[in-house]
């Protein structure tokens, strides 16, 4: 292969050219940023594209609905900040502690729970995030309870993490680190086998897959992602209640998820940043702001219906051809 055929083909996969472009995006976005606002959404794009990556390799990829991942969102959060602020933990180890127990809690509960299949799951996963919040609402000698908690703020390095701009560059590499991973992943031998698992399960059965592996770790790795834009979140608002584990917020990341492109990283991420900014930019309709919100969801879903990333990608890849 010639070195010119050689770099268009790594320019043109996913894994090397797609989080390449995406690095660009983050580093060059702050060019066009007006004010601290548009960093702080900038911000919470980023987190919820963490969060929609692990729970689209859940749901597209290895085919497991979850409408319960708000709380382990939420769980990392409060974890994180009960860690830091109760024994005294730094937050920088704080955070990956948060993580590693809601990693622990989510290996746990999957295991009898990921047995399930279809809306039984829905419901069951649905159950827990409920059960979660009404731990965080009513626990309040530990949580605060509807009011919530402080958070203390995010050092390195002896110095606090303070202001949009610094916390953008945070969650920036975070989320380019993610998708690298993700792509990794999914590149893997276990990320084929968690191809072929959500194709048939019982054809990957017969292939030598072992589904019930498969499924409780990406289940744990999505629970993971979650606690860490959790976690995250928490100390860069310096505050937290239990309205980051309802099931309003759990059904936001799964439209985000199907928005952008289920088994597609980087719709995850467009979907993400898309429902993230629209509701801002729809601020000005007021009483009408929820009834344009629907609208452009189901014109959405009518003209691409895979998903905006898949969708516009097979239509490209036809128009070539």
């Amino acid at each position: 292969m010639s070195e010119p055929v050689a770099a268009r083909h790594w320019a043109a996969h996913p894994r090397s050219g797609g989080t390449l472009l995406l690095a660009l995006v983050v580093a060059l976005l702050p060019l066009a940023m007006p004010n601290n606002y548009a960093y702080d959404v900038a911000i919470q794009v980023a987190l919820n594209g963490i969060v929609c990556i692990g729970l689209n390799l859940l749901i597209g990829y290895a085919g497991q609905i979850s409408l319960g991942h708000a709380g382990f969102f939420a769980l990392g959060g409060y974890a994180s900040a009960l860690i830091a602020s109760r024994w005294g933990v730094p937050v920088w180890l704080a955070i990956p502690g948060a993580c590693l127990a809601v990693g622990a809690l989510a290996y746990v509960i999957g295991r009898p729970t990921l047995r399930l299949k279809g809306h039984t799951l829905a419901m069951a996963t649905l159950g827990l995030g409920v059960i979660i919040s009404i731990v965080l609402t009513t626990e309040d000698r530990i949580t605060g309870g509807p009011d919530g908690m402080s958070v203390p703020p995010l050092a390195l390095f002896g110095l606090a993490v303070q202001g949009e701009k610094a916390w953008y560059w945070i969650s920036g590499a975070l989320l380019v680190a993610t998708v690298w991973l993700a792509l990794n992943l999914i590149d893997s031998p276990n990320g084929r086998a968690l191809r072929a698992l959500h194709g048939s399960e019982i054809a990957s059965q017969t292939l030598g897959v072992d589904s019930a592996r498969f499924k409780l770790q990406v289940f744990t790795l999505s629970a993971v992602l979650a606690a860490l834009a959790g976690a995250l979140a928490a100390h860069y608002a310096g505050f937290i209640t239990p309205a980051k584990s309802s099931f309003l917020h759990s059904v936001e990341l799964v439209i985000m998820v199907v928005f952008g492109g289920m088994a597609s990283v980087f719709g995850a991420v467009i979907g993400a940043a898309v429902l993230t900014m629209l509701p801002q930019v729809l601020t000005v309709l007021k009483d009408y702001e929820m009834m344009v919100f629907g609208a452009v969801l189901v014109a959405t879903m009518v003209l691409f219906p895979e998903g905006l990333v898949p969708s516009i990608a097979r239509r490209w890849a036809g128009r070539k051809a």
